[in-house]
């Protein structure tokens, strides 16, 4: 491995606000969607029943974002202990309910913007440089509620007013940025990035791409306010990424596989780094009974400001089959699909696929041709701590280093890579089912799935593998 990695390559981890702050009702803060969803094993399929609605019921639901890790009262402790690992960077996210708690307000919460300011100066100080999502999962509730989430064009200008807040703020002292998370996830969980219920359009194509279509032109009005005012700025999309696969050589699963790609993978990644709808997008469109209201100026605006490089989270790959109904389904894959014979799961049931990220880079970099950067990867798994509190998760060090080494090859192959911070760098509450007990950090957090226990930090054997990986650049992953 010596020498595969550039010296300036950004090793950290990442988290996002609504997964790891907690202080929910805190210094001004509003209410986001996330606080308003219960937590579980069955969270994703009880937003996705058509009786849901946004609700506030302790008797019925816990919420375990509320208090999350309380990595808002704890955030020096824990930044402390992300530089013990040599973190050079550290993606966070900025909680839009803290800086306009419905959404609409026209002056920001300044409680909420000196936060922010002590968790940038806390990195700057241990010598990690901020790498900050804009929104990552947690719009306003009201915007929701009031709105209809991201399908109302009105959403446009209030994230504009946002985006230009913070990056007004803080783009003198944070180089890197990405707008909206995984924006593509929508397209299984529209509730997490664009707002939507059942009730409001989540299972309707028309509310999605409509919604998709805001995003990207609020997308590109924070690209452009943040190279007009930061010129030093670099603005990145960040989409989930999984590597598909057909389930065999049949024509039908390969041009299947080959349309699911597309529609998954690059669609959203075509219009905020290609700066325009891909050709098949007219396809996509008609088949699903779409007419997306574009207005004079938006595609304009989408091909002037388009992102500098491209973030994205890989997880896990997935198995197209149309024809085979005798294949095993891929039960728990986030992402659904056929059981792929030649994969280990995890204890979730996502594959664990290696090769899949470096096939992956490939596909992104032969693409765009323009910087990548791994801001989410990691293996969610249940962690059993000893009399000590230490935790041997050679399970998760074994996942980190095979895809550490599919990153080694594929920059071997020519891609240009700019750093990787594995998701959950301290045990956080899961996005997927609201859980402690589905454990991805490097540090052991004692909160169970109610958010009971003492809170304590513990580095597990992971965090000392990872610290000897940066410090040796990723010439040392044994």
């Amino acid at each position: 491995m010596k020498g595969k990695f550039p010296q300036d390559f950004m090793w950290g981890g990442a988290t996002a606000a609504n997964q790891v702050e907690g202080a929910y009702d805190q210094d001004g803060k509003g209410l986001s969607i996330v606080d308003a969803i219960p937590g579980g094993k069955d969270r994703l399929n009880i937003v996705s029943s058509p009786e849901f609605d946004f609700t506030l019921d302790p008797a019925k639901y816990t919420y375990p974002n509320h208090k999350g890790i309380d990595h808002y009262h704890r955030f020096r402790e824990d930044i402390a202990l992300f530089a013990e690992m040599g973190f050079r960077c550290y993606r966070f996210s900025i909680a839009w309910t803290r800086i306009y708690p419905n959404g609409i307000e026209q002056e920001p919460n300044d409680a909420g913007l000196q936060h922010y300011e002590q968790v940038i100066d806390a990195c700057i100080a241990h010598g990690i440089e901020p790498v900050i999502t804009i929104s990552h999962y947690e719009m306003p509730l009201h915007l929701a509620t009031a709105f209809g989430g991201w399908k109302n064009r009105e959403l446009i200008g209030h994230f504009e007013r946002f985006a230009r807040t913070v990056l007004t703020r803080f783009g003198h002292k944070v180089k890197y940025w990405m707008t909206f998370n995984e924006i593509n996830s929508a397209a299984h969980f529209p509730i997490m990035s664009q707002g939507l219920t059942v009730k409001t359009g989540a299972l309707e194509a028309q509310a999605k791409f409509q919604a998709w279509h805001n995003q990207f032109v609020a997308s590109s009005l924070a690209v452009k306010i943040a190279h007009e005012t930061h010129p030093q700025i670099q603005m990145g999309c960040m989409i989930l990424f999984a590597t598909h696969y057909a389930y065999d050589c049949n024509p039908v699963n390969q041009l299947e596989t080959l349309k699911e790609t597309q529609a998954f993978n690059f669609y959203c990644a075509d219009v905020q780094a290609g700066g325009k709808y891909p050709y098949y997008a007219k396809r996509l469109w008609q088949s699903q009974g779409v007419e997306l209201d574009i207005q004079p100026g938006d595609l304009a605006l989408i091909k002037e400001h388009t992102v500098d490089y491209i973030g994205f989270s890989y997880y896990m790959s997935s198995t197209i089959n149309k024809t085979s109904p005798d294949a095993v389904s891929a039960q728990g894959n986030l992402l659904g699909g056929a059981r792929n014979p030649f994969l280990e799961a995890s204890d979730w049931g996502w594959e664990i696929d290696p090769v899949g990220l470096r096939i992956a880079l490939n596909q992104l970099y032969d693409r765009y041709e323009k910087p990548l950067f791994i801001v989410e990867n990691g293996l969610g798994a249940v962690d059993k701590p000893d009399e000590n509190h230490f935790i041997a998760d050679d399970y998760r060090i074994n996942y980190l280093r095979r895809h550490i080494e599919a990153m080694a090859e594929a920059i071997e192959d020519g891609v240009e890579l700019m750093g990787y911070t594995p998701w959950g760098c301290i045990d956080l509450v899961s996005m997927s089912t609201g859980e402690m007990s589905k454990r991805y950090g490097l540090i052991y957090v004692d909160l169970d799935d109610k958010i009971s226990g003492t809170g304590n930090r513990y580095r597990k054997k992971s965090f000392h593998w990872y610290q000897k990986v940066i410090e040796t650049n990723g010439a040392d992953i044994s």
